[in-house]
């Protein structure tokens, strides 16, 4: 990583607002966002807190582009240094922003049903054409991670559709981290995991910001939350319209 891009931000959100219509509510507008600032640097694990419903996953779908903000810049670092607006960006620039640039474990696992563990879990690897992996490969390495994150053998060729919970997100963080990107956007990572997973998942984290990696994420587990944070900011309540 050169000197210049250890100072440059990997996101960088500036008066971001969301606002979502209820349509079968006779169109009222909720605000659940306003005015949001935030700078994420190499190396850094952010923490957003607070309780629910103040805005912290709409904050990670904004960067992820699942969301679409109703005001504000959300830019991205691209591999290439380019900083994009993922507000202003069309559908093949984000799709190569999360192949590329950002990884994101959502609370939930949504995969293609009756694709094996193993499969989900190695195709990050291919896409774009694989150019560096052979799917045999891709397999292969998706094997280790599953071994790491103690998925039984007997499983890899079943569809997850079929797991615990648990083992659902252990297949969701290993997609997520088998291929290195700069950002990853967490989502409660650990809340399905046993104590021992849970530790895991701390020691990943702690090697993805020692190579540079940006973290954004939510832990309600304080335990967590000590261990892997760099600094935390608190969302703050939206005042009620007059």
């Amino acid at each position: 990583m050169t000197s210049l891009a250890l100072y440059t931000p990997l996101l960088h959100m500036q008066a971001v607002s969301k606002q979502f219509v209820l349509h079968l509510q006779n169109s009222t507008s909720l605000s659940v966002l306003q005015d949001f600032d935030l700078k994420l640097m190499p190396g850094e694990c952010v923490r957003l807190s607070g309780p629910s419903g103040m805005g912290k996953s709409t904050v990670l779908k904004l960067a992820f582009g699942n969301y679409r903000a109703t005001a504000g810049q959300i830019l991205v670092r691209s591999t290439q240094g380019e900083m994009v607006d993922i507000t202003q960006a069309n559908a093949r620039t984000v799709l190569r922003l999360r192949s590329q640039s950002m990884g994101y474990v959502s609370q939930f696992l949504r995969v293609i049903p009756r694709v094996a563990a193993i499969d989900i879990v190695a195709e990050p690897l291919l896409e774009g054409g694989g150019a560096q992996f052979t799917p045999a490969q891709a397999r292969e390495l998706a094997a280790l991670w599953l071994q790491r994150l103690r998925i039984a053998p007997s499983l890899w060729q079943l569809p997850p559709a079929t797991f615990s919970g648990g083992e659902q997100q252990r297949i969701n963080i290993a997609r997520s981290f088998i291929k290195p990107r700069p950002l990853l956007l967490l989502d409660e990572p650990t809340a399905s995991l046993d104590p021992e997973n849970t530790q895991t998942v701390i020691e990943l984290i702690a090697e993805a910001r020692a190579q540079g990696v940006g973290i954004l994420g939510i832990f309600h587990d304080q335990v967590v939350a000590q261990a892997v944070s760099s600094r935390t900011v608190a969302m703050q309540l939206i005042p009620p319209a007059p």
